[in-house]
C-alpha cells in the first residue's frame, strides 16, 4: 500500500436477517469514519438499498463490480451477487446464511489476493452457512484453512486482551485438545501477536488452569499437573514471561488481570464469559497468528433486535479501528525488524532475556 492511499477495509456483510448491515450503516453513517479508511462492502447494492430504505438511512452506496474500482471517500459496494434476496428479519434462514458465506468467501479471496488490506466480518448464523463445501464452526476456523499462520481468537479491547487454548470445542473434550504443543504454539502465536501487532516489547502472559482450582494437587483432575504446569516451565526457560496457572473462579473478579499483557484461558467460555462481562460493546474478535488481519465485533446476529434500529454499533466500530490500527502496527514492526536485521543480521533481538519464574 502507497503511504497516501487509505487503507482498504473489507467488510463481509453478515446474516442479512440480523443486525450485521444496521451496525455497518450506522458506523459509516459518520463521514469522519471515511478520512481513516475506504470501506468495502461485500454485497450487493441492490439488497443493501432495501435494507437501507427499511431502517431509514440516509448513507450514500457507491456500487462498484470489482474491487479496482472501488473509491476513496465513497461506502463502495462490491456487487457479489445481483439477484433479489429474501430478507426477514429476526429469522434464521437458510437463504441468509447462503448469502452471507457468498459474501465472506469473496471478502477472504479479496484479503487473500491483497485486493483489500485488512477484513471485517459481520455477525453471522453458523448454522445458516454450512453446506456440504463449508463445514466450520465459524470465520475463525476458515480463514485458518484459507490464509497463511496459526490461528488464534484473541478477543480484545485497550486495557483486556484474552486468547483461547480451545475454542469451539465441547466442554466435554477440552482436556483432549489442550496439549503440549498445542500450549506452546498457542503462547508463541499470543507472543509475537502482542510483540507485532499491539507493540508490547516483552510481553507479560498469564495461563488459566483447565481444572477448578488448578485441580487441587490432582483431587479435581490431573491435566494441570501432568499436562500444563509441565509445559508452563519449558516455556519459561526459553525467556518468555508467562506466568500461571492461575485459578479461573478469582482471576477476573480480583483484579489480577491487569497485571498482564494478555491472558490464555483453557476453553471458550471460561474466557469469554468475563471478557464479555467486563467490555460488552466495547470487545473485538480479533483472529491473531495469520498473515492477513481479521477483526469482528464481539457479538452474534441479535434476531431478537433486527430490522427495528435499536442496535449498538459501537464494537463494530472498535472492530474497524482495531484493524486498521493493527494493520498500521504490523507495518512498523517488519520495518523496525528489518532494520534490526541490517545491524546485526544473526542475533536475536530477545537472546539472553530469561522470564522471572513464578514463586
Amino acid at each position: 500500500m502507497k503511504k497516501d492511499q487509505k487503507i482498504k477495509v473489507g467488510i463481509s456483510i453478515g446474516d442479512l436477517n440480523g443486525i450485521g448491515t444496521e451496525i455497518v450503516f450506522k458506523t459509516f453513517a459518520d463521514s469522519m469514519m471515511l478520512d481513516f479508511c475506504t470501506p468495502i462492502l461485500f454485497a450487493s447494492v441492490k439488497t443493501l438499498s432495501y435494507v437501507k430504505k427499511v431502517l431509514g438511512s440516509q448513507i450514500g452506496l457507491h456500487g462498484i463490480d470489482t474491487v479496482s474500482k472501488a473509491l476513496e471517500g465513497k461506502i463502495n459496494v462490491l456487487n457479489v451477487w445481483k439477484e433479489p434476496v429474501k430478507i426477514a428479519f429476526g429469522e434464521a434462514t437458510e437463504e441468509a446464511g447462503k448469502y452471507a458465506l457468498k459474501s465472506f468467501v469473496r471478502a477472504t479471496k479479496a484479503l487473500k489476493d491483497g485486493e483489500i488490506d485488512v477484513l471485517v466480518t459481520a455477525p453471522i448464523n453458523k448454522a445458516t452457512i454450512q453446506t456440504d463445501d463449508f463445514k466450520f464452526p465459524g470465520h475463525t476456523d476458515y480463514l485458518a484453512k484459507e490464509l497463511n499462520g496459526d490461528a488464534m481468537m484473541l478477543m480484545t479491547t485497550d486495557s483486556l486482551k484474552v486468547g483461547l487454548l480451545t475454542d469451539h470445542v465441547a466442554v466435554k473434550d477440552v482436556p483432549v485438545h489442550i496439549t503440549p504443543e498445542v500450549i506452546t504454539q498457542k503462547v508463541e502465536t499470543l507472543y509475537k501477536t502482542l510483540q507485532s501487532d499491539f507493540g508490547i516489547h516483552l510481553p507479560k502472559i498469564a495461563l488459566l488452569g483447565i481444572n477448578p482450582h488448578v485441580g487441587d494437587n490432582g483431587v479435581i483432575g490431573d491435566e494441570d499437573d501432568k499436562v500444563l504446569i509441565p509445559t508452563l516451565e519449558k516455556i519459561r526457560d526459553t525467556g518468555k514471561i508467562v506466568y500461571g496457572p492461575y485459578a479461573a473462579d478469582s482471576f477476573f473478579g480480583s483484579g489480577n488481570y491487569k497485571n498482564f499483557d494478555a491472558i490464555l484461558a483453557a476453553y471458550h467460555d471460561q474466557g469469554l464469559i468475563p471478557f464479555k462481562t467486563l467490555s460488552f460493546g466495547k470487545g473485538v474478535n480479533y483472529t491473531a497468528g495469520l498473515d492477513q488481519v481479521r477483526t469482528s465485533p464481539d457479538h452474534g446476529t441479535a434476531y431478537e433486535i433486527a430490522g427495528q434500529n435499536k442496535a449498538d454499533h459501537g464494537s463494530f466500530r472498535e472492530a474497524v479501528f482495531m484493524a486498521i490500527e493493527i494493520y498500521k502496527k504490523r507495518e512498523d514492526y517488519e520495518e523496525l525488524t528489518r532494520d534490526v536485521l541490517k545491524i546485526s543480521p544473526r542475533k536475536s533481538v530477545h537472546k539472553g532475556r530469561q522470564a522471572p519464574k513464578e514463586s
